[in-house]
């Protein structure tokens, strides 16, 4: 496995006599494939941070969410996780299409603990997970798959502790409709909607970009 750490890294690490630390701490804690541990972590989790980088080099951080269970551990050196409906950017999925470098950081606010992902990843629409009928993955647009470089826990001290109070109505769920995204309902974005979401204003009720803010501030979205 190549070292972490790059000349930018040593600079800071000889300057507070950090050196021997950290290169005994990677050996401690940076593993190139996924420990138990990991895996009964990642797979119960609901959400995580995927960071990509765009076509100016800038790092695009982008929270996914989905039922627990939704990233699944494939094998030791590869998860994969779903991709559901967005707002139509398309940046963490078309950065994947441009460099696949990726980081994945894995969060737990209530324990508190969390995992670090570095990888390189793909995006399918065919993917055969899309086909298994995994209630995680219903509704799901793409399938993303990492093939991973380093995987490691790191220090919890600095989370605070929050509790989960309840999971998100819009994740879709086997068995039931999924209930459209607020924004769709917005007065000016009417004409650019694609024909699957054209009717979603005239059965709810048009918004303006204001109303909209005001319900994203109440957290009614």
């Amino acid at each position: 496995m190549a070292t972490l750490y790059g000349a930018q890294h040593r600079a800071l690490q000889e300057k507070f006599d950090m050196r021997p630390l950290a290169d005994r701490v990677q050996q401690f804690i940076v593993h190139p494939d996924i420990q138990p541990e990991h895996q009964g972590f990642i797979e119960s989790r609901d959400f995580f941070f995927l960071t990509t980088i765009d076509h100016r080099g800038y790092p695009t951080v982008s929270h996914k969410g989905g039922s627990p269970g939704f990233v699944k551990v494939v094998d030791g050196t590869t998860l994969a996780f779903p991709s559901f409906d967005g707002n139509g950017m398309f940046l963490s999925m078309g950065n994947i299409g441009a460099n696949p470098k990726i980081g994945m950081l894995f969060i737990d606010f209530e324990t508190p603990h969390r995992v670090r992902v570095h990888g390189d990843a793909t995006v399918s629409r065919d993917d055969p997970l899309l086909h298994e009928g995994l209630p995680a993955f219903h509704g799901a647009e793409f399938v993303v798959r990492v093939k991973l470089a380093e995987i490691f826990i790191n220090c919890p001290r600095y989370i605070h502790r929050y509790q989960r109070v309840a999971g998100a109505p819009h994740v879709p769920q086997p068995g039931c409709e999924t209930p459209p995204a607020t924004w769709k309902r917005i007065d000016g974005l009417q004409d650019v909607l694609p024909a699957r979401d054209s009717q979603v204003a005239e059965a709810q009720g048009l918004l303006t970009p204001d109303e909209y803010a005001e319900l994203v501030q109440q957290g009614r979205t």
